[in-house]
C-alpha cells in the first residue's frame, strides 16, 4: 500500500489558530504606531513655529507678543491649526483616528532672558502613548 502524505486536520486547525492570535495582538499594535507617526507630523508643524520663536527672542530678548504673524502657518492632511498665543504653541490634530482626533500638541515656551534662549515644555490633550518620546 501507499503511505499517504500530508497534513491532517488538526495540524492545520492549529496551524490557523495560531495565525489567527497573532493576527489579533499585531493588528492593535500596527494600528497604534501608524497613529503614532501621524502625530509626529502634528509635533513637525509646531516644531517650524518653535523655530521661529527661538529666533525671535534670541534677537529681540523677549517672546513675541499674541498677534505676532512671523510664521508659516502650517496645515496638512494631519494638521489642522498651528497658533501662537504669546507663550504657546498649539498645534490641533485632523484625520488621525478616534482618540486623537481634534486634541492638541501644545509647546510653551520659557524665556532664560541670561543668554536670550527659549526652553520648551512639551504637553497636550494627545493621549501620550502616541506623543513622541520627546513629548511625553
Amino acid at each position: 500500500m501507499k503511505k499517504q502524505q500530508g497534513f491532517t486536520l488538526i495540524e492545520l486547525m492549529i496551524v490557523v489558530a495560531i495565525i489567527a492570535i497573532l493576527a489579533a495582538i499585531a493588528l492593535p499594535a500596527y494600528s497604534d504606531y501608524t497613529k503614532k507617526s501621524k502625530v509626529s507630523e502634528v509635533v513637525l508643524a509646531a516644531s517650524a513655529v518653535r523655530t521661529a520663536v527661538a529666533e525671535y527672542a534670541s534677537s529681540n530678548n523677549s517672546l513675541p507678543p499674541a498677534a505676532w504673524a512671523g510664521f508659516e502657518a502650517q496645515s496638512s492632511k494631519y494638521v489642522s491649526s498651528v497658533a501662537w498665543n504669546g507663550t504657546t504653541i498649539t498645534a490641533t490634530a485632523r484625520g488621525i483616528g478616534s482618540g486623537v482626533d481634534t486634541s492638541t500638541i501644545t509647546l510653551t515656551a520659557a524665556l532664560n532672558s541670561a543668554n536670550g534662549t527659549v526652553d520648551w515644555t512639551c504637553s497636550g490633550s494627545i493621549p501620550a502613548k502616541y506623543r513622541p518620546g520627546s513629548c511625553q
